[in-house]
Formats: structure tokens, C-alpha cells, sequence
């Protein structure tokens, strides 16, 4: 047994509030009995013209934003939404995503993000596991719920025109133990699961962003930059709820780091949330505007690299930036951990925030001490309910908390760390878990998809730093009876997983590697990289490109993958492309041909040939919200 001074010096050390990043304002305390909807209803009394939501398709000032939603409640209200009810949303990035969202929650409903992009089968999947009944959708994103689906599709924009509700929806009391939203992540089973999150949870996590000094003074304009299907964009929308403006940033914006750059001028942010993954991109073409506060990035959702945390450091010496390094698991609402980038010399990720415990325990759920690696344990206001119609897996990882003796309960993370003079060393995890461009993955559901839907013997999945195209996911199988070949595992995981769990490569081996327990080797197995084309050397079944376009996109293919020569059937995906480098392409296209191109038309056309005949076919023009693309910047799951 540990004595307790023990433990109380390892909580002291973990669970002490961080030094407040420079160029931050203090403020008193809140009210932690503030509710959202209480908070939103001082916000639009004090200042209803202020301009609340700004994005492609206009802006709304509170007041708008405050009768169009009311709308909405009443429209969902009526149709049997309320407490303990999902409603989806499944919205392109324009002033009906945060009208749909709030309209759900004033409903006393809990909302359910759906990426419409991501395969019908698991929107389908979703939907089924949750129970969702209704759907809400705009003119984009009303063909994207898969067919025969029992749930309801309602159109955002007629709901929320203006028309006379009925009764004061405001005025129904909503518990904090209420379900505020369900979000789905990777599950080591193959499937999804969803983590249920509650309404209490929401004003806490505000108001210690706010008591940790992160937000600055009102009003401030913060970039919405994730998916509405990562628990990343909570903490930017949440934002509305204290009298900033959130800037819906666009998918084409988002998607090219020169775009982003000047949109973060055009617009004077003030705060983007931003994983490392799309943050070094970004900072080439980023220039602090003269005169104008220092850009607070709050940076989380995977590892920062030693050297992107030195350029942060210079950059914020400068007084261009003021960088936050954040941690924080779905299951905790967010944020758990934070730090000043500028003061710290080596990356980790800090200590929690305020209303936060973090413990660092061993196997036996003692404190380890300074210098020693234990196990991430988080407790404290964000702890979700648990899993959704999962009581088993949530028993596993929602604990009961022996050291604040209260009945409370504590979330096993699964990450490991290490206690120092300045915080958490953060050393990766437990299990098969990965974090790839701020996305949480469990490479099981990959290895279970693979295994379900194809027939093979065996699969093992993992990241590497040898794919083509750089780090990404690679899968070693091996085929019974020789088949199926790499071209059908592709096919399979573009049809069943979402685009930022695409394989980089798929490589056919005899036999599975073991270690001397019996487990996959991963580290034995041979290297993705060398089953790619061969730079320079044209292969046997090489089709030059003919056309125009062909000639233009092979050579666009080549730069971005690395890979020579790029025939008409070659597939981006099985060349070693995934989603970030989908992104560059994107971004390559629009330059070379002076249009959008929607992202989501590489992934449904990534044979050469197919995305030239697509390109010819609609001059490159197309939907580019995020009812049309992949999403693969937004924090996966965690921070």
C-alpha cells in the first residue's frame, strides 16, 4: 500500500493549476452552476447585435442565432425530442451546423455528429447503435444517410425559418446529468463505440478554459477548425457560449495551408485549435500581422515534435504566437492537461486544469513517483457517463477514484507517462491505440474490417515511418489461398472505414512474425515502402497517362507521393497516399487549375484515369464542405 503523504504528493504535483500562458488575461472565478443555456441567454441579452457566427454562406449576430435555433428546439421538440434523445447531425460548415446544434441542445436533446463523409456503412452502423430517430441535414448532405435507414431526415434550413414557437423552451429545466452529446471513436472490436457525454460537463470544461487562462478577454474570434464528429470542435464551440465570434472555417480553406494562413488574417483570429499534423504546414506560410495581439494556437489531438515545439518557441519569443500544448481523452470532455509551450524546452503535455486530478499510477494503482512511468489516470468534472449500451468496456475503463474517497470515478486512459519538475512526459500507450494526424485509432477495428470483409487469413495493422508517402498506417496480410490481392483490400477499407483509416500501404506476406509470448511482431515485419513502384523505374503493367489532364495529374501525383513514373490506372491510395497527403493533392490541383476540388472526389475516384475523366467531367468544380470530404486535421478522439 501506498501511505498517503505519498499520495498526496503525487497528486500535488500533477494536479496543481499550470502557469498561465503569456499574453493571457486572468478572471475570477465562475460559477460552476452556470448551465450552457443560461450563459447563451446573458450573452444574447448583453449584446444581441454582436456578431456570434461568421462562415461561407453568412454570419449570424446572437440575437439571429438565438430565434433561429429557439426554432428548431420547438421544431425537434414537437417530434418527440428531448432528454436522453440523440438527434444526428449531419451538416456542411455553414451557419446551419451551429443553428442545428444549438437548436438540439435548447431541445434538452443530445446530438450525435455524422461525418457525411464517411462510408454509408458506418453512418449506417451509427445510427443503428444509437437509436437516433431523427436526423438533422442540409441541402448538401440530405443524400448522405444511408438507404434504409429508420431515421427521420429533417432539413436544418426549414426548421429554423422564422416562425412563431411555441412555448418557452428556455425555460425547461435540463439536469447537468443529461446527455449533451454521443461521439463515436475507433473501438479495438472492429466497431465504433460511443462515448456519452453529459450536459454538466460542457460549462466546466468553459470555465476551465477560462480559469486556466486559455481564452482571453471577450470577444474574441475563434476559427472553428475541426470536424463537428471529433470532440476537438466542442471546446471551439463552446466559445460561442462566453460572447465570442466563431469563424466557420471552409473546407477548401482548411485544406490548404496558404489559405488557412490568409484566412487567419482575413478574418483577425484571435484562437485556432489545430493538431501538430496540420500546424507545421501551416506555419510556412503564416506571418503575424503587424500590430495586431500574438495568435493564440491551442495545439493537442497527437505528440508535438521536438522541432515543431522549438519553432513555436521562437515564434512566440517573437510575439507572434502564444502556443498551448493540450491533452485530454473523448471520454473527459476534452481538455484534461495543458501547458505553456513557450516556457517549457522540451515537449509534454503539463498539468491539468483547473477542476481536474491526474493521476500517474502502476499496476496497482499506487502514484509513482518523479522519473518513473506510470499509467494516465483522469478524474474530476469532464469524467463522461461511459460507453453507449457498452456496461462491460465501461466498467473496464471508468474506475471508481480511491483517492478522492467521494464515490466519484476516475477514466483509464491507457496512456503512459512520466511525473516531472514541469509536468507529463507523455510516452504513448498502452495498447494497440494510435494517435496518426490527430486522429485516435485503434488498429484492431482496421484489422477486424479487413478480416471481416475480406478473405484472409490473417491481418496485422500498425503506423510506420517507412510508408510511401511518409508515416502512415501499414497492414500485412496473409491471403488464403492466395487471394485476396492488395487491390481488394483497398477497395474494402475505402468502402467500410473513414478516410483517415485507409491503409498507406497493404503488403502480402507468407507468414505473420511472432515474439517469443506468441504475439505479432510488428517491428519483424518487412517494410511497406519497398512494395510501392520503384522511383524511376517504369513497372510491367505501367499505363502512360494520355490525355491532357492524365499528363497534368500524374505529374501532380508524383510530387506529392514521391513516386516515378504515375500511369493512368495507378490508384492514389495503393501508391502510399492517405488523407493528409489527399490534402496536398487537393491543394496542388486548385493551384495548378485555378478551382476547387473537392476532396471527397479523390477518395470515390482515386484511379488516375477515374479522377481525370471526373476532373474533365465537371471541370473541377464541386461541393468542398465537409458534407463533400474527408476530415483528417481534427483531433481524433483525444488531445
Amino acid at each position: 500500500m501506498t501511505d498517503s503523504a505519498s499520495v498526496a504528493a503525487t497528486v500535488d504535483q500533477v494536479s496543481s493549476p499550470h502557469s498561465p500562458p503569456p499574453g493571457t488575461q486572468p478572471r475570477t472565478q465562475p460559477d460552476n452552476r452556470v448551465s450552457l443555456q443560461e450563459r447563451f441567454e446573458a450573452c444574447v441579452g448583453r449584446f444581441p447585435d454582436r456578431t456570434a457566427v461568421v462562415a461561407e454562406d453568412g454570419r449570424l449576430s446572437f440575437a439571429e442565432l438565438d430565434r433561429r435555433s429557439d426554432a428548431v428546439a420547438a421544431a425537434l421538440a414537437a417530434r418527440g425530442a428531448g432528454p436522453e434523445t440523440l438527434v444526428g447531425l449531419c451538416l456542411g460548415r455553414s451557419t446551419g451546423l451551429v443553428i442545428g446544434l444549438l437548436g438540439i441542445l435548447k431541445s434538452g436533446a443530445a446530438y450525435l455528429p455524422l461525418d457525411p463523409a464517411h462510408p454509408g456503412e458506418r453512418l449506417s452502423y451509427m445510427l443503428r447503435d444509437s437509436g437516433a430517430r431523427l436526423v438533422l441535414v442540409d441541402a448538401t448532405t440530405v443524400g448522405c444517410l444511408p438507404a434504409g435507414s429508420d431515421a427521420r431526415a429533417l432539413r436544418v434550413e426549414r426548421l429554423s425559418a422564422p416562425a412563431t414557437t411555441s412555448g418557452d423552451l428556455r425555460a425547461l429545466p435540463l439536469h447537468p446529468a443529461a446527455l449533451a452529446y454521443t461521439l463515436y471513436t475507433s473501438g479495438s472490436t472492429g466497431r465504433p463505440k460511443g462515448v456519452a457525454v453529459q450536459h454538466g460537463s460542457l460549462p466546466r470544461l468553459l470555465d476551465a478554459l477560462e480559469r486556466g487562462m486559455l481564452t482571453g478577454t471577450p470577444p474574441g474570434r475563434v476559427g472553428w477548425n475541426a470536424s463537428i464528429s471529433f470532440d476537438a470542435s466542442v471546446q471551439q464551440w463552446l466559445r460561442l457560449f462566453r460572447g465570442d465570434t466563431l469563424v466557420l472555417l471552409g473546407e477548401k480553406t482548411r485544406s490548404d495551408p496558404a489559405e488557412l494562413a490568409a484566412a487567419i488574417d482575413a478574418h483577425s483570429l484571435t484562437d485556432l485549435d489545430i493538431t501538430p499534423s496540420h500546424l507545421a504546414p501551416l506555419l510556412d506560410h503564416f506571418s503575424p500581422a503587424p500590430g495586431r495581439a500574438p495568435l493564440r494556437l491551442l495545439v493537442g489531438g497527437e505528440a508535438v515534435a521536438p522541432s515543431l515545439w522549438t519553432r513555436l518557441r521562437d515564434l512566440a519569443a517573437a510575439g507572434g504566437v502564444v502556443p498551448v500544448n493540450l491533452y485530454g481523452p473523448t471520454e473527459c470532455t476534452v481538455d484534461a492537461t495543458a501547458t505553456s509551450m513557450a516556457d517549457a524546452p522540451q515537449p509534454h503535455i503539463g498539468v491539468p486544469l483547473p477542476g481536474v486530478r491526474v493521476y500517474v499510477l502502476d499496476a496497482q494503482l499506487c502514484p509513482v513517483r518523479q522519473g518513473e512511468t506510470g499509467e494516465i489516470y483522469v478524474a474530476g468534472t469532464g469524467v463522461a457517463r461511459g460507453y453507449h449500451a457498452r456496461a462491460g468496456l465501461t466498467a473496464r475503463r471508468f474506475v471508481a477514484d480511491p483517492f478522492a474517497a467521494d464515490g466519484s470515478r476516475m477514466y483509464r486512459t491507457g496512456d503512459l507517462a512520466r511525473p516531472g519538475p514541469g509536468g507529463l512526459e507523455y510516452l504513448g500507450r498502452t495498447d494497440g491505440q494510435v494517435k496518426l494526424r490527430g486522429y485516435r485509432i485503434e488498429l484492431g477495428e482496421i484489422e477486424g474490417v479487413l478480416s471481416r470483409e475480406a478473405d484472409v487469413h490473417q491481418v496485422v495493422a500498425s503506423v510506420r515511418d517507412d510508408c510511401p508517402g511518409g508515416r502512415g498506417i501499414a497492414v500485412h496480410y496473409v491471403p488464403d489461398h492466395g487471394e485476396p490481392g492488395a487491390a481488394e483490400l483497398h477497395r474494402v477499407a475505402r468502402t467500410h472505414l473513414p478516410p483517415y483509416m485507409i491503409p498507406s500501404a497493404i503488403v502480402p506476406v507468407d507468414r505473420i512474425p511472432t515474439t517469443a509470448a506468441g504475439k505479432a511482431d510488428r517491428a519483424a515485419l518487412p517494410p511497406p515502402a519497398g512494395h510501392g513502384p520503384d522511383p524511376g523505374r517504369e513497372r510491367p503493367d505501367h499505363v502512360p497517362p494520355q490525355s491532357a489532364t492524365e499528363i497534368m495529374l500524374a505529374e501532380v501525383f508524383s510530387d506529392v507521393l514521391g513516386v516515378r513514373p504515375v500511369g493512368a490506372t495507378d490508384d492514389f491510395f495503393q501508391l502510399g497516399g492517405q488523407s493528409l497527403l489527399a490534402i496536398r493533392l487537393a491543394g496542388r490541383l486548385r493551384r495548378a487549375r485555378g478551382r476547387g476540388v473537392p476532396l471527397v472526389a479523390v477518395f470515390e475516384n482515386p484511379r488516375l484515369r477515374d479522377l481525370a475523366a471526373y476532373l474533365d467531367r465537371s471541370g473541377g468544380e464541386g461541393p468542398t464542405g465537409p458534407d463533400e470530404r474527408p476530415d483528417p486535421h481534427a483531433r481524433a478522439g483525444e488531445r
